[in-house]
């Protein structure tokens, strides 16, 4: 896009792009370049989960993104900013799911040099979306070195003013969501990472994942990032009129959250209400992953285990991790699931348990099957309440075409799964809805949301049953917590979470965690869980369209602003 015409010298009733027109190299070094897009990735990846702590820091992710943006800013070429916006993903990318080869090598017995090549692999096929970003950025800003002498306005010959560095800001933001769009929806789609996810947190931007969700939380901080450094790129020119409009449009961003937050209390149809309380036993058997489907090992103890705990548990409900029980009904000694139903209703209470379902002839499902006082004798297991995962996880679950030969390389058991369908009713019990998702499902906001089509019917509690010991005693735990966390916020719902390995916990419906077990510990973890009615504004349209809304328009604008750049080539060419 034209970023300015100025008369030139000698010759005011002409006007011609100004070889002034290309924003100046960033205040970093060519080589310090590359580094830098590495480290800025390097940070994002530690503001999900803060390595010591486990803490979310938005201010940081905020500062990895706005060095992505310095680095693309003072990229010369499309091709180095494609370069930078690849380098800055996969760092970040990398860092933030190295442990998958935990998963791979530890316990699926993938060689080493394997594993870790997939990993590698993975990242760098994901970044590719950040590095089209960067080069479609750099095409549309005429981002490249500044040739001839400042302009008279004392900004740097280049940068524009200030509506070129909101237009710069403003297509950064959008291209940043657009790939973070694409990583989340393409190819079953793997968003674990995505920016917002650090901004769980912030007392700021929290407020707006009601609105637009994890992914517009994404575009916010990055055009926060992008008016950091236009800002201060402004000063280093000492332009302080630039600095100061830059930075106006960092605060109403800002204030935006706070707003909303407030407008939000103003429309009835927007405000939740409480929907009464339920006592909750959630389980934690922490059996090791590499024993969990032995006989005579991690088979025996979750069957004893859980079997125990579904007996003795406390509460109107008690829910256990993903695959507590870790067969097949078929397989399963005789009764004992009859045994199971009658230590949970014999107290009056319900119980929500993960087992896989089917058998090995017409394939089976990751399930959860649900158990209440007063269901019919003689029915068959999870005929009267039960869940089927629908996102599967690729390789683990299913196996993606022509990957066959990269699943038989590792050890997984119950690898390739039939898939549930998406929308499935909730769980009613005691004047609850409660939907289950399994294990990474609750990464996925916008097919959650099809649970809230219908406002009379939408969950009042959400319930996550995962078993992240496949990651090891790794900062995983961590990230899928904020994850579940971001969820809660999204749709103002609670949040209950029982893993086998952690973290174990329950969420209120703010998205803050009001008690949790000890990760890694045998435990259950006993509290109440106050269920919420009402639809947040995101619930709202994600229930109908998905992410359509957010698909469309970063699609619509981009081709507004290829065909304008594409106009002012033609003529700029044209030009006698």
């Amino acid at each position: 896009m034209v970023q300015g015409l100025s008369a030139r010298s000698g010759d005011p009733g002409r006007l011609t792009v100004a070889a002034s027109e290309r924003v100046r190299r960033g205040p970093i070094g060519a080589a310090w370049r590359w580094p830098v897009a590495l480290v800025s990735g390097l940070l994002q990846a530690a503001a999900l989960a803060l390595p010591g702590s486990g803490q979310s820091s938005g201010c940081l992710q905020i500062v990895g993104v706005g060095l992505a943006y310095l680095v693309l800013r003072g990229s010369a070429t499309v091709g180095g900013a494609a370069l930078a916006g690849w380098l800055a993903g996969a760092s970040s990318l990398v860092a933030t799911f190295w442990w998958l080869f935990i998963s791979m090598h530890t316990y699926g017995g993938l060689a080493a040099p394997l594993a870790a090549a997939a990993v590698l692999a993975l990242a760098a096929f994901l970044a590719l979306y950040y590095g089209a970003a960067g080069a479609l950025w750099c095409w549309l800003c005429g981002v490249g070195p500044a040739k001839g002498p400042r302009s008279g306005d004392g900004v740097q010959s280049g940068d524009g003013g200030a509506c070129a560095a909101w237009r710069r800001i403003g297509f950064f933001a959008l291209l940043w969501l657009g790939a973070e769009l694409l990583r989340g929806g393409l190819w079953t789609g793997f968003p674990w990472g995505a920016g917002g996810y650090a901004h769980v947190d912030n007392p700021l931007l929290r407020p707006l994942a009601p609105w637009i969700g994890v992914y517009g939380l994404g575009a916010v901080a990055a055009a926060l990032g992008a008016v950091a450094v236009e800002a201060l790129c402004a000063l280093r020119r000492r332009n302080g009129a630039q600095a100061v409009r830059v930075t106006g449009l960092g605060v109403l961003l800002l204030l935006a959250g706070p707003g909303l937050a407030w407008l939000k209390t103003q429309i009835p149809a927007w405000q939740g209400h409480d929907n009464g309380t339920l006592s909750v036993s959630l389980l934690q058997g922490n059996i090791p992953q590499d024993e969990k489907f032995e006989f005579g090992a991690g088979i025996d103890r979750s069957l004893i285990w859980y079997g125990q705990q579904l007996w003795a548990a406390q509460g109107d409900l008690i829910v256990t991790p993903e695959t507590a029980i870790p067969l097949l009904p078929e397989q399963l000694p005789p009764d004992y699931w009859r045994y199971l139903e009658e230590s949970v209703t014999s107290g009056g209470r319900a119980a929500l348990v993960g087992a896989p379902l089917g058998n090995f002839e017409v394939g089976y499902t990751n399930s959860v099957v649900g158990v209440a006082p007063g269901q019919p004798a003689g029915q068959t297991v999870g005929q009267t309440y039960r869940y089927d995962k629908h996102h599967l996880v690729p390789f683990g679950e299913f196996i993606p075409p022509m990957f066959r030969w990269f699943t038989d390389l590792m050890n997984i058991p119950l690898g390739d799964f039939n898939r549930g369908p998406l929308g499935q009713p909730s769980f009613a019990w005691k004047g609850q809805r409660l939907a289950p998702n399994i294990c990474y499902e609750d990464l996925f906001g916008e097919e959650l949301a099809r649970t809230f089509a219908d406002p009379e019917q939408a969950p009042t509690v959400l319930v996550n049953m995962s078993n992240i010991g496949w990651f090891g005693n790794t900062l995983a735990v961590d990230q899928h917590l904020h994850i579940s966390r971001m969820r809660s916020l999204e749709f103002e719902r609670p949040m209950l979470r029982a893993t086998n390995t952690g973290a174990t916990a329950i969420i209120d419906h703010e998205g803050q965690v009001a008690a949790s077990l000890e990760p890694y510990t045998v435990g259950v973890l006993q509290g109440e869980v106050t269920g919420r009615t009402g639809l947040t504004p995101y619930a709202a349209w994600t229930s109908q369209w998905g992410l359509l809304p957010l698909q469309a328009g970063v699609g619509v604008l981009l081709l507004m602003a290829v065909w304008r750049r594409r106009r002012a080539g033609r003529l700029l060419h044209s030009s006698p």
